[in-house]
């Protein structure tokens, strides 16, 4: 595993998801009751940041369509998703949020 800190507990909110590009790849930072989630960040219909979108009890709508995801496992719940959301490995280092750099890799050469 290779972690590295893609922010800070205090950048992430339950209302407000933080976006960030790791290795060149779109990830929204998702806290659902008090736990932290990352899943692409960009809507597999149509390009648009996830972590901007609607967030309310554990789901995610996308701003511009309307799709709807399931934070936790980024199963696509309403369409026009498309298909559902890879999500990526998160730890917790004192205030740090970090990825596992070498998952993320991984389940993007899987998907390809």
């Amino acid at each position: 595993m290779s972690w590295e800190t893609i922010c800070s507990r205090s950048q992430v909110r339950e209302e407000y998801p933080f976006g960030v590009k790791v290795a060149g790849k779109e990830i929204g930072v998702f806290l659902v009751d008090g736990d932290y989630f990352a899943i692409e960040n960009v809507c597999p219909h149509a390009y648009a940041l996830l972590s901007q979108g609607f967030v309310e009890d554990g789901k995610v709508e996308c701003p511009l369509h309307e799709a709807v995801f399931d934070i936790r496992s980024g199963r696509c719940l309403r369409e026009p998703g498309g298909r559902d959301l890879l999500t990526y490995p998160l730890r917790l280092h004192g205030d740090d949020v970090q990825i596992d750099t070498a998952a993320l890799q991984a389940k993007e050469e899987a998907a390809a």
